[in-house]
């Protein structure tokens, strides 16, 4: 059995870039190890392979493969934030030459998708009060970034 499962993101050239600018928006992260090609191919000898890296303890590898795979939102990372000011940060930093989605959804420079998103959102909708949940919905679907006090407000139907 596996000990964990290692996300595998393909780049075309940027991955020890990209692989960086993670490293810098995550507290808590590091490069763990770079390979590199050999004459054996298929790309240039001494480009960069592979690139391992954590995302605060999450182990990511980005790879060189070549420019045939790109990003799209079909797979996403979520993280869940404590305060609005965290959700701000991260924003800013993934959103910067890459583009806001809707509903807390970034794409990065990259084009790597992210949910940035409170922790207890998925509450709100889960709310045993139909009304309640329904009005944190609408109020999201209505969103970019998300903003807590505004998803609350709604939630609570002083919007």
């Amino acid at each position: 059995m596996p000990r964990a499962i290692t996300p595998s993101l393909w780049f075309d050239q940027q991955a020890e870039e990209a692989a960086n600018f993670y490293v810098s928006v995550f507290d808590n992260s590091r490069i763990v190890n770079v390979t590199h090609y050999t004459a054996a191919g298929p790309r240039e000898a001494g480009m960069v392979m592979t690139v391992e890296f954590e995302l605060d303890g999450t182990r990511f590898v980005a790879i060189n493969g070549g420019p045939q795979f790109t990003f799209d939102e079909a797979v996403s990372f979520e993280i869940p934030c404590e305060t609005q000011d965290e959700i701000d940060a991260y924003w800013e930093r993934l959103s910067a030459g890459g583009r806001e989605g809707p509903c807390g959804w970034v794409a990065d420079r990259y084009g790597l998708a992210w949910q940035v998103v409170p922790t207890g959102m998925d509450e709100l909708f889960a709310d045993p009060d139909p009304q309640r949940a329904e009005r944190a919905m609408r109020a999201m679907l209505a969103m970019g970034k998300i903003d807590i006090a505004a998803l609350q407000a709604a939630a609570d139907g002083v919007a």
